[in-house]
């Protein structure tokens, strides 16, 4: 996958802001950019290249943004802009309309309409992923799109949360991934946020069923993931919290060429693996570490880790925290 990484930090003060003014205009549709930081800008970009799409992820302690009409006469791309504030916070103004942004909320933007931001971070980590998108590209009417222009969405729950935890996985696994894997990812990140949006709507029918599809397996997969501690995890304990049939679970798993039981332990033994090799865990056993994600037959798991890595778990453990 193509990952570009890009930070002021390499030239002096005085050039750092004009320099990431550059980038920004090249990685991002043309917005006319000011900062009370600008005498000495301390920021990072990274950008994520998704077929046709685009994620970035920004770090800046302070950037005024303008797209306006003779910004737009110039070059529009057509793109559909979502931010997740994932810790920026500041105000957005749309058609003469101020709207207040916190920390997680998720914002949808148009390459095609003037707006004004001011966005302040607290700097450090990534404080903003941004995913630009083809307007062609999602598969949800204009107007329903229209309709959530400057419109913060929550991700404390729900949809929501799923959509942020999704970006933030796709920025800091981005290098995880290969070439081969982008139409997949690009796929279920459109799929993601159409559901997003639409439920935003009480429009889920405006979703085509093969996005809704898409979308639900998205989800499964990410309850899964959170519940792999649970030694109850079972396939009929999954259909039940989505509010389906264990046949049409197993199909929608068989589609992703994936087993229900098969998916559950490979999940829960690459999180023993990383507990393995992490120092800061050998305060705890292995048996520990296994029951901690969801195992409770010690023997079972010494075989089904030795399956898939080579080696004991305690022999695991030894050769990666010594290193």
């Amino acid at each position: 996958m193509l990952v570009t990484e890009f930070s002021t930090e390499g030239v002096a003060a005085p050039e750092r802001f004009p320099l990431w003014a550059e980038a920004a205009a090249t990685s991002h549709m043309r917005n006319r950019l000011r900062s009370n930081a600008r005498d000495d800008f301390r920021a990072r970009l990274r950008t994520v290249a998704l077929a046709e799409a685009q994620l970035s992820a920004l770090a800046f302690p302070h950037l005024e943004i303008a797209r306006t009409n003779r910004l737009i006469r110039q070059a529009d791309p057509e793109v559909w802009q979502v931010s997740y504030l994932a810790a920026a916070h500041g105000t957005v103004s749309l058609l003469r309309s101020e709207t207040t942004l916190r920390p997680g909320d998720l914002l949808v933007l148009d390459s095609s309409r003037p707006y004004h931001g001011n966005i302040h971070t607290p700097g450090g980590e990534w404080s903003q992923l941004t995913l630009q998108i083809p307007r062609a590209l999602l598969p949800l009417p204009e107007k329903l799109m229209q309709s959530m222009l400057a419109v913060p969405i929550g991700t404390g729950s729900g949809m929501g949360a799923l959509l942020a935890r999704w970006l933030t996985d796709l920025n800091t696994r981005a290098h995880e991934f290969t070439p081969a894997d982008v139409s997949a990812l690009t796929t279920m990140t459109l799929d993601l946020l159409s559901s997003v949006v639409a439920r935003c709507r009480d429009a889920e029918d405006a979703m085509d069923p093969e996005s809704r599809r898409r979308a639900l397996q998205v989800r499964i997969l990410d309850f899964t993931r959170r519940q792999l501690a649970d030694p109850r995890l079972t396939p009929e304990s999954i259909a039940a919290a989505h509010g389906i049939s264990t046949r049409l679970l197993y199909t929608l798993f068989r589609e992703q060429g994936l087993t229900v039981a098969a998916w559950i332990r490979t999940c829960r033994l690459e999180r023993c693996r990383r507990d393995l090799a992490d120092p800061r865990a050998r305060a705890h056993t292995v048996h520990a570490v296994a029951a901690r994600w969801g195992f409770t037959d010690p023997a079972h798991f010494s075989r089904a880790f030795r399956t898939a890595y080579g080696m004991t778990p305690t022999d695991y453990r030894h050769q990666h925290v010594q290193k």
